[in-house]
């Protein structure tokens, strides 16, 4: 029988399809709404290589992945750009193996969308840390990716106790994919907009070209704006930048702005009669696009800016005639992505769509809960900001209920670590009677000093095994940990109250300009004839607004110098100006800063002397901390620096002024980069911030702060007493002489009078 079956198996593979590989094409390659390359495009259009690369902490994990503590296995997941074909890819891994690891010989087992990497050894080197590059078959590289990692020694290890510290890898963040592709054609179809321009599936910074005419304008430079900060929304936590180009093209993909008729690097705008939106080809390559935004004045430039981030145009649309657009005016401190003031916000409010409040097994990341809120919070000393837990730990007989607590952190400063029964004689007496003495919710008071512009709450399950528990229960993913729907944060009793100027407001949320966070009270001010680099910076500045609110500029307006009269005056009366310039621009910063705290001599920036008026008046104020001669000198010491500065408005004193500068278009153009460093961040403050790459930041207070916000006249009494009590006490230390000495001649009088009263008479 058995040499039948035999028989039979050889006759057939005689019958059998041979099994072959298909050659893969481009057009297979491409995503579903893609067309694929015309053969008039491939033969004309040279396909242009794209090299990048993509990190650990670009893909979401800015610490790294950890495996250890029994989590022996983990992955991430990443994206990439839809009109791309990758050509080859490489992975180069870096990794941080403990020792007591390291003298395991384990090994590490990658897995890339299912398919096995290979795998690496976890030995010990020279020192704790291990890099390895590791080539990548680049078909398995597509849109949407998973990257796991697993340990393959750790089922060994599943019944160790303790094993946090002893046995641990880590991956670390500046593990990364560098890749070769090639671009695709995606046509000339606004639909596809916001690509080729930005990609949501690029998690890497993104870099925009935007292109202005000969003679620049205010309405141009303010459709830019709006487009700019609706592209910093999108770009969300990847990062993006903007490239400006006076009257010439870009190399690659571009936006150009303009009126109908006008020249942009010898390509004329399209004549029309209502606001336009085109794509055509770049005449540099067809493969790359240049988007076409055109109107004749500034209203209906700004409407042809504002129905492109509408978005939603119909499929095979390469241009569309713009009819009126309404946009909306905000509101102050509704900023989207602002954490609401009005009432108590519930927690699953404030995730993603892609979030759960509930962890499941023992292992598991902790549970984010990131939010924003208004840089000017005030509350009185004393008062905290409410935050309700309401948790649940899984029911299982096998987990040590002693040790097992819900750890809480708020912006990596420790709160709490919430039991899982109640604390107490009492409850624990009834517990182990076999009452439930659950402690299931819990209330959190927050300090106001805890609640930044940028935020983000952790909440880690601690499930700690009992000693006698088997080996199959630290395996056991059918338990759940969760967070309650009716846990909350409540910021409603704050106000908004600050002292004005603070650049740490303007770095971390563009504070007070995104007060309305349309711009609706913002002038955006530029020098007569600025630079590429000074253009570009005011787009990245427009980025990060909209980045930081969720809100486009749809009311922004520009300005171009400084008004001397008529209705620019008027129109800066009533704003705040964010203001971009360099050391070159003499005219410019002469005007501004005419009536500022701060003052220009060539190509150097000083401190103004204060009068001595002036020195009395801040001394009476209780401003005792003026550091303007300590940046004066700062400022004179250094050649190449850039940075902030601010002041109240020459034009009116409830508002304010923040001027981006730089020695030289060189220094100012590190900006960018510059605010992508949480290190530098945290240093700026104050009212000047000068950056140097020899000394980081340096900040100073060097003009007068004055109160903005919302605080009754009768609270302000009590604030400024608070804010000044050396100053209470020299007044209180006055008024109680004077009454003392009225009270002594009174006293003395009545003396007179008792003593000889004929005399007296």
């Amino acid at each position: 029988m058995k040499r039948l079956a035999t028989l039979a198996m050889l006759v057939g593979t005689l019958f059998m399809v041979p099994l072959h590989s298909e050659e893969t094409t481009v057009s297979s390659l491409l995503p579903v709404d893609l067309p694929p390359p015309t053969a008039a495009q491939s033969a004309s259009a040279f396909v242009p290589s794209v090299v990048n690369s993509v990190s650990l902490a670009q893909m979401g994990q800015p610490q790294g992945l950890t495996l250890s503590g029994g989590q022996f296995q983990s992955g991430v997941d990443f994206t990439l750009p839809m009109d791309q074909v990758i050509t080859n890819a490489r992975l180069a891994l870096n990794l941080k193996v403990s020792p007591a690891m390291a003298a395991r010989n384990a090994t590490l087992q990658l897995m890339l969308n299912g398919q096995p990497l290979g795998t690496v050894p976890l030995t010990a080197t020279d020192s704790d840390l291990s890099r390895y590059q590791l080539d990548i078959p680049a078909a398995l590289m597509v849109s949407s990716n998973n990257l796991s990692f697993k340990i393959n020694d750790g089922e060994a290890m599943q019944c160790q106790r303790d094993l946090n510290d002893k046995y641990r890898v880590t991956v670390l963040p500046d593990s990364r994919f560098e890749l070769e592709g090639q671009q695709l054609d995606i046509g000339t179809d606004l639909s596809h907009f916001p690509r080729p321009f930005f990609d949501s599936m690029q998690m890497s910074p993104t870099s925009i070209a935007m292109a202005f005419g000969a003679t620049l304008s205010a309405d141009a430079i303010s459709a830019g704006a709006l487009i700019s900060s609706w592209m910093g929304i999108q770009a969300d936590y990847r990062g993006i930048s903007f490239a400006a180009y006076h009257d010439r093209l870009p190399e690659q993909n571009g936006i150009l702005i303009g009126h109908p008729g006008e020249q942009i690097g010898g390509l004329t705008l399209p004549q029309t009669t209502q606001p336009l939106l085109k794509i055509i080809d770049n005449p540099a390559n067809p493969v790359y696009k240049l988007l076409l935004v055109v109107g004749k004045d500034e209203h209906e430039l700004r409407a042809a800016a504002w129905r492109l981030t509408r978005g939603n145009f119909t499929p095979q649309t390469p241009a569309l005639d713009v009819t009126a657009q309404t946009i909306p005016l905000s509101k102050p401190y509704d900023a989207p992505r602002w954490i609401p003031t009005d009432r108590p916000i519930k927690l699953h409010e404030l995730i993603r769509k892609d979030q759960i409040l509930t962890a499941i097994g023992i292992w598991h990341s902790p549970l984010q809960v990131a939010f924003r809120a208004a840089p000017d919070l005030f509350l009185w000393d004393g008062e905290t900001i409410p935050l309700h837990i309401g948790y649940r730990f899984p029911t299982e007989n096998w987990i040590d209920e002693q040790r097992s607590w819900l750890s809480m952190t708020m912006n990596d400063t420790f709160l709490h670590n919430l039991p899982v029964n109640k604390q107490g004689v009492l409850e624990t007496l009834w517990h182990k009677l076999g009452g439930d003495a659950r402690q299931e919710s819990f209330d959190m008071p927050l300090e106001p000093y805890m609640i930044y512009g940028d935020n983000q709450l952790s909440l880690y399950f601690n499930i700690v095994p009992k000693e006698n528990a088997p080996c199959s229960t630290l395996l056991n993913n059918n338990i759940k940990s969760r967070i309650d729907d009716d846990s909350w944060i409540d910021l409603s009793h704050t106000r908004h109250f600050a002292l004005l100027p603070n650049l740490s407001y303007f770095v971390g949320a563009s504070f007070p300009f995104t007060r309305m966070a349309d711009y609706a009270e913002t002038v955006l001010m530029l020098p007569q004839n600025p630079s590429e680099t000074q253009l570009a910076m005011l787009l990245d500045m427009a980025a990060r607004s909209g980045n930081a609110t969720g809100t486009a500029l749809g009311h922004n307006r520009v300005v171009l110098g400084v008004p001397t009269g008529g209705g620019l005056q008027e129109l800066v009366r009533d704003r705040d100006v964010l203001a971009v310039t360099g050391m070159d621009q003499h005219d410019f910063n002469h005007a501004l800063l005419a009536d500022s705290p701060f003052i220009t001599h060539d190509n150097t920036l000083g401190v103004r002397a204060p009068s001595l008026w002036q020195k009395v008046q801040r001394w009476m104020a209780g401003d005792w901390a003026a550091e303007g001669l300590e940046a004066d000198r700062y400022f004179s010491s250094n050649e190449a620096w850039r940075g902030f500065i601010s002041f109240r408005s020459p034009w009116n004193d409830e508002r304010l002024v923040v001027l981006a500068l730089g020695s030289s278009d060189e220094q100012l153009s590190h900006l960018h980069s510059d605010l992508a460093s949480a290190r530098i961040n945290a240093g700026i403050r104050g009212d000047a911030a000068i950056i140097t790459n020899e000394n980081g930041v340096r900040s100073f207070r060097v003009g007068e702060q004055f109160p903005s916000g919302q605080m009754p006249p009768q609270m302000m009494v009590v604030w400024y007493a608070n804010q000044h009590s050396v100053l209470l006490a020299i007044l209180g230390l006055l008024v109680g002489s004077l009454a003392g000495w009225l009270l002594y001649l009174t006293l003395k009088k009545r003396e007179r009078k008792r003593l000889d009263p004929e005399n007296s008479k």
